[in-house]
Order: structure tokens, then sequence, then C-alpha cells
């Protein structure tokens, strides 16, 4: 049919800029995509994605809201795969890529006016203007593509040596070289930007031979740049490695520079996956069994609470707690449809720039089992099969793609592609869902983070005066200390550990610490000090991190220490006790009319606490360094291990002090005049020593940060309308009882390599109450009793609920 509204829309049409997301894989607020029988709606003006589906309609929606009543929907079937004829000849080796879209699919568009018709009738028009836009939108890269590409280039930057590199040519090869120089490895090849001789590199990601002679010549020479032969494409991009920063980077100017060795960029063919391909591929390769303690296959499971998440690459820590969340009643009954019908109506932001509508979005596609069913089209890997290479065994899942872009974007680490701390994210996602809660104006006590929010309490009692000194601190998580015992190797010389009792961790983590040359300020020498911690109050979801990274010969390393861990906790005993009859409190105040200590870099924190640094101090290491950077206040540390007050308490500047560090009203009004709130100036003034234009260069650098809030760095403005306890969370109630939930294991030997999965009790909420079910990434399975042994003792973190 044709469509009297087109010319009138026509005319403010625009095709989607480079910078532009482009949603046309998949609904923004549900997870229906251009592989369902009705295609995805992609709007013509603002390039949102809707679905057709039954009950959600969320392309309707969107031109309601909106008044975008133009779109396009964009079809896609699976081609039949080209089956080799045996008279072909055998296959060489050839560039490594990924089959296009094209090969693969068939895709169809066709265009939709709801103004003309509601129930979304295909119209047709030959206006350029609509061809050209419809063009440019299946040109574009699709959103997730987008946030993917944009991941891998922040990560990879040029360096200082890549800019100013020297070359002196010892050689004009005219072509690759084929062997290294000093032995006869032909493989793993790394030509020097400086010399042009190739030498082999160090042992790689899935056991590709090395014997390190680039990194020897380096020595050798100083000749610092390497790039990897068989990675350089026409494009002029490849592997380029800086052995003087010891990173991986980019050369801007790689095609010159391989012409010094005769070699031409366009001549070149892609033959050898990069280290990227090679690390990813690797961390996918990082599997847990899927057969149980009895040596029987893990059986699939499908259905409501049971839909995995697709791994995006390296997204396995964000899966593993995205779905021991939502297997939990508070977070199940607060990410409903219900919520989500009226979210969605009256939700002012678009979809996939709204952290409650991607929330919403996740509840849905993994509760509502509509997403939970054997894979139609070919399964994740060719190992997924059940019998026949026709019958694909596990279930494709769900891919988070807008909520990782949009949780991660601005954060240095969960904005890249590379593997992440699980702990860390946890935190983060915490944080984040606050903020959210906060600026729509809800109270946490309606919210499921109040779940894991509770207090420890720090007691430090001089020996001498006997006052004590008590500071409780909110918290979302304990970690506690795990102790490293040999107990010999095993069979391919790997050490190996004493088991732990988890309780044991949990009493070490309270257990009392005695601090030599504690400075009292009541009796004016250093004494010593008695320092413990205690639970002020307890949550009602108990984490519990466990510290296998720790320093080995100052190298953070992953010890995987057995932990036996009891399906039942009491912590009754750990409960604090306050001040105690007779005792008198210190003169230093840790409540709410007290200076307090400025907010930590919760990233930078959680990094030095895995390596095993007490929090304390972590603390003075990030003070003294600018609270930015954990490999900075590393080096701190491991200068000032020695000190005598390093684990004393850290003296916090009074109320004048920190208000003399203020930046002036005067600073505050002439940054605010530009445009910027008061609350983002003095945030900015802060972070730049309060240098204005370092303000403003900061302001343009960080456009998503609110700011803070008037009361000065150091200070925690007293409140009459609430008392401190309120904000710790938990309760003081006994008894403390925990039941073990859920736990989230982590198999590699670093956080940033290797795989993460969780397993949880009774996602499903039934009457099953034993029932354990393993999540990894989109295979979904029956775990068995006690949700496997193995499992259970290596975990990374533990989730009890309170009983």
């Amino acid at each position: 049919m044709s469509c009297p509204h087109i010319t009138d829309i026509a005319a403010s049409l625009k095709p989607p800029t480079v910078s532009q997301q482009v949603h046309r894989e998949e609904c923004t607020l549900c997870f229906d995509g251009q592989d369902d029988p009705e295609g995805v709606l992609v709007c013509l003006q603002c390039f949102n994605g809707g679905c057709f589906g039954e009950g959600r309609r969320h392309a309707y929606l969107h031109a309601e809201k909106t008044g975008h009543h133009l779109g396009v929907v964009v079809k896609r079937t699976r081609k039949e795969g080209k089956k080799r004829d045996s008279t072909e000849p055998p296959m060489k080796k050839l560039a490594i890529s990924a089959p296009k879209d094209e090969e693969l699919y068939n895709v169809s568009t066709s265009l939709r006016c709801f103004s003309c018709s509601p129930v979304g009738e295909a119209i047709h028009s030959d206006d350029e203007k609509v061809k050209v836009v419809v063009e440019g939108i299946m040109k574009a890269l699709s959103s997730a593509q987008q946030s993917e590409v944009k991941a891998w280039e922040e990560e990879i930057l040029p360096c200082e040596h890549t800019l100013t590199l020297q070359q002196e040519p010892v050689i004009n090869i005219g072509h690759v070289p084929s062997q290294c120089s000093s032995c006869d490895l032909t493989s793993n090849l790394w030509l020097c930007l400086t010399c042009g001789l190739a030498n082999c590199g160090r042992q790689q990601y899935g056991g590709i031979g090395g014997n390190g002679h680039a990194l020897e010549h380096f020595k050798e020479t100083g000749h610092m740049l390497g790039v990897k032969m068989g990675t350089i494409t026409p494009e002029g991009t490849a592997d380029i490695y800086c052995y003087a920063c010891d990173d991986p980077k980019v050369d801007p100017d790689l095609p010159r520079h391989l012409q010094a060795f005769g070699i031409e960029v366009l001549g070149q063919t892609k033959t050898e996956k990069s280290m990227t391909e090679l690390q990813l591929e690797q961390n996918l390769k990082f599997d847990f069994s899927m057969t149980g303690d009895d040596g029987k296959e893990l059986e699939p499971v499908f259905g409501q609470g049971l839909t995995g998440l697709k791994n995006l690459g390296n997204s396995c820590y964000m899966a593993s707690v995205l779905q021991t969340l939502f297997s939990l009643p508070a977070y199940r009954s607060r990410y409903t449809s219900e919520t989500a019908q009226s979210h969605f109506q009256t939700c002012s932001k678009l979809p996939a720039e709204c952290l409650e509508c991607q929330m919403l979005k996740l509840g849905d596609g993994l509760l509502s089992g509509r997403y939970s069913h054997r894979a139609k089209l070919s399964p994740p890997s060719t190992t997924d099969f059940d019998g026949d290479a026709e019958t694909p065994k596990f279930q494709e899942g769900i891919k988070p793609s807008q909520f990782k872009a949009l949780i991660g974007k601005g954060h240095e680490e969960f904005s890249t592609m590379r593997q992440q701390d699980s702990e860390e994210f946890l935190q983060h996602l915490l944080t984040k869902l606050r903020s959210e809660a906060k600026s729509q104006g809800r109270s946490e006590d309606n919210e499921p983070t109040r779940m894991t929010k509770f207090g420890m309490e720090q007691r430090l009692q001089c020996t001498g005066c006997k006052k004590v000194g008590l500071q409780v601190e909110p918290v979302d998580l304990a970690s506690l200390p795990v102790d490293a015992i040999e107990a010999g190797t095993d069979e391919e010389g790997r050490k190996v550990w004493k088991e732990v009792q988890l309780e044991d961790c949990i009493q070490a983590l309270c257990g009392e610490e005695t601090i030599e040359g504690y400075e009292c300020e009541t009796c004016g020498g250093k004494r010593t000090a008695i320092k413990s911690t205690k639970f002020k109050t307890f949550p009602e979801l108990l984490v519990l991190h466990m510290k296998k990274f720790q320093l080995v010969n100052w190298v953070p390393t992953k010890l995987e220490i057995p932990v036996t861990v009891p399906d039942t906790l009491n912590l009754d005993s750990l409960v604090s006790q306050g001040l105690r009859p007779g005792e008198e409190e210190m003169a230093v105040k840790f409540g709410s009319s007290a200076p307090s200590l400025p907010e930590f870099n919760a990233t930078a924190m959680s990094q030095l606490e895995a390596m095993g640094f007490p929090i304390v101090r972590c603390q003075k290491a990030l003070l003294a360094t600018g609270n930015s950077d954990a490999e900075v206040a590393m080096g701190w540390l491991f200068e000032h291990m020695e000190d005598p007050d390093i684990d004393s308490p850290i003296q916090l500047q009074n109320a004048s002090q920190a208000a003399a560090n203020e930046p002036s009203p005067d600073q505050i009004a002439m940054i605010s005049d530009m445009g910027f709130t008061a609350n983002q100036a003095r945030k900015a003034l802060r972070e730049s020593d309060g240098n204005p234009e370092r303000a403003i260069e900061w302001l343009f650098s960080n456009p998503d940060d609110q700011g803070e809030d008037s009361a000065p760095l150091g200070v925690t403005a007293p409140s009459s309308e609430s008392k401190p306890e309120d904000a710790i969370g938990g309760s003081d109630s006994l008894p403390a009882q925990y039941r073990l939930k859920a736990f989230i294991s982590h198999k590699g030997p670093s956080v940033h390599s290797g795989h993460y999965v969780t397993t949880i009790r009774n996602p499903q909420q039934s009457e099953k109450e034993d029932e354990w079910v393993l999540f990894n990434d989109e295979k979904v399975v029956r775990a068995g009793s006690g949700g496997g042994e193995d499992m259970r003792e290596k975990a990374y973190l533990y989730v009890y609920e309170r009983v």
C-alpha cells in the first residue's frame, strides 16, 4: 500500500552517522529480534529497535511515545550451509576471517507507517530520502557491533615508542620472514620494526610455541617494537607489541614502517590469529566439566528462570553475577512485567540509554522462559550436539549487548572486552543501581540492592590507656582471607594447597590482630593496640569473597585453595558488642558528626584487596597516590610495607582543614555559568586540584558524571532526619542463620583470563529445594546434589540467604 505521510516525514530524515547507535538486531525493550518471524522494526528517525511480539508490541509503544511513525522492518533467515564437493581440492592455509552476514543469512526489509496502518501493514515508497536512510541503517554497524569495536579500540592505543620510532634497517626483506633468526620456529614470529630481524615470541595462549627470542632481541639491542607476522592486513593493521611498555600497542604509521623492509601491506593476508583472538579463544576454552561427580553428562534444562546468557566475548564475569541476582525473589519481584509495562510507558529516555529499562529487559529475558529452548540454528560450538549433527543440545541464550554497553559506559575496565573480576562487577552494578534509584527519587528501602548492605565494626583498643575506637563501615560483601599452606605437588608438578574451612576464614576476618608501634594520642607515645572486626549488622544476602588472588613473589597469582563450604552458617558469635561497660571511647570519633574518609576509588580498592592487602593499607596507599590507580598505589605499598604505623587507623583531617581545601564559591560559579551544575563544578575542581582550566577539561571528559554532594571532601554532614545506622543496612537481630543459595566459580590462572560460571540452588523457586542448576553462559544444566563438590570448593564468591 502507498503512504500519504512519507512526503512530510521524509523531509526531516537523515541517515545514521558513524557515532549513532542503530538497533537493528533486537528490540531495545526485550530480546525479540531480527531472527524472529516478525523481525524487528527500526525507527527511521532515532534508529530505536522495537518488536511486534504479542503482549509487548514495543514497536507500537515507541511510535505512540515519540510520534515517530515510520520504520523499516528487518528480518533475517539462515541460509542452508554449502556442502563441500568431494571433487574440490583440499583446503590450504587461508586468511582467518569470520563469514559475513550476507554469506550466512537472507535479509529482507519492508516499510511500516503506524499513521497509515495501526496494525503495521507494509507500505511502499519510492522516496529517495527514505531509500538513503534505509540503506544507511543496513550498512551501519549494529549497536552491539559498535560497542564491541569501540571497546577494543579504546583498549589498545599508540605509545610514545610507536609514535617516535627511529628505524635502522639491516636488511630489505621484500617479503614476510618465514623463520626465526635464532631458531627453527616458523610460526609465532615477530618482526622487529627497528632493524627488520624476525624472532619467535613467547609461548602464547592455547599452547602455541615460542622460545622468547624476540624478547631477548629487545634486551640485547633495545629495539622495543615488534609486529606479529601473519596478522598484517591490507588495511595496515596488525598485532604490535612494545617490550618497553610491556603491552600491546597501535602503530598508526605501520604501512610506512614496513616499507622500510620492502614489505607492502596491500599484498598481505591475515593468516594467524591475533593476540586478542587467541586470548578470547583460550578464555572460552576454560570450560567447566559438563559431567557430574558420577561421570554422567549433565542434563540441559529449559523453562522459566532457566535462560542462558550468550558470551559476548569475555563477558562470563557479568553473566554469572546477573544469573545469581535474578535467581533471588527480591530481584524477581522488582523487575516484573507489570513494573516494565508501567516504566516503559512513562520513561523519557531512549531504552538503550536507561538502566531501569535494561534491567527490566533482562528480567523479562531471563525469567519469562520465552527464550529458553533448544537452539534452532547452529549451536555455540561443534561439541554442543545431541547425537547427530542436526540437533543442538543447548539453547542459544540471549545476548545482553545493550546492557553491557550501558553498564560499562565510562568505566575504564567494564567498558572493555577484557575478562574482569566478578566481585568487582557486582559492586559496580550495585553502585549503578543505587544511583539510578536515587536519580528517580526511589527509596532504597524498596530496592533489592538493600539485601546485600550491612555494617562491619572495626574496633581498636590501646593496651596503655585501654581506650577504644569504634568505626562502622557500610559494605556489600565480606572479603575473607584464605590461608595458603602447601600440601605438595600434583602429577604435573603444580602446587597443591591444604584444604581450609569456610568458617575458619570468617573467624580469621573477625579475629584479633596486634599492632605494634601504634601512636596513641591519649598516652602520648607509641603503644601496642589490639584491632578486631565484627558484624555490626547482618544482611539479608551475605556475599563472601574468597581472597584467592594473592601476591606470590610480588606477582598477583590465583591459588587453587580448596574450601570446605557448609550448607548453613550461624554468625551469632561474631556480632559486635560496641562499647563495653567500663570502657571509654577514644577522642577521635567515627560517628556522623566527625570527619570521615573520602570515597575511595572502588575499582582500585577491589584490585588491591584482591591482592591480599588489608583495607587500611589500601586506603592509605590510595590517599597517598591521588586515589586513582591501583598500580601506583601498589608501588607505594611496597615502599612502605615496613612503616610502623602502616596498620594504624587513618588520622582524619578535621572539618576546618577539609573546608580550607574546598573549591571557592567564585570558582564554582565561574564553571556553573558554562552550563554545569554546582555539584559537577565542585567535583571537577577537586579532581583538578582547584585548577579551573583542568576542571573544565575533566568535565568534558566525564559528561555523565553528576558530581558530588555539597559537603566538603572528608566530612559527612550530620542529618537530623536519619540515624547513621539507617545507611548501614542489615539487621542486628539474632539468630544470624544463613543457607547457601549460590556460588560463582572461576577457572584459570588470573582474574583477567579464564572463565566464570555460577551454580544456583532452586533457581525456579519451585518445591524442589535441593535442585542445583549450573549456568555456564548459554549452557544451563542440572548440577547434581550440592552443586558439585569440586565446583563448590573452588568457588570465588559464595552467596548465602538469611533464613
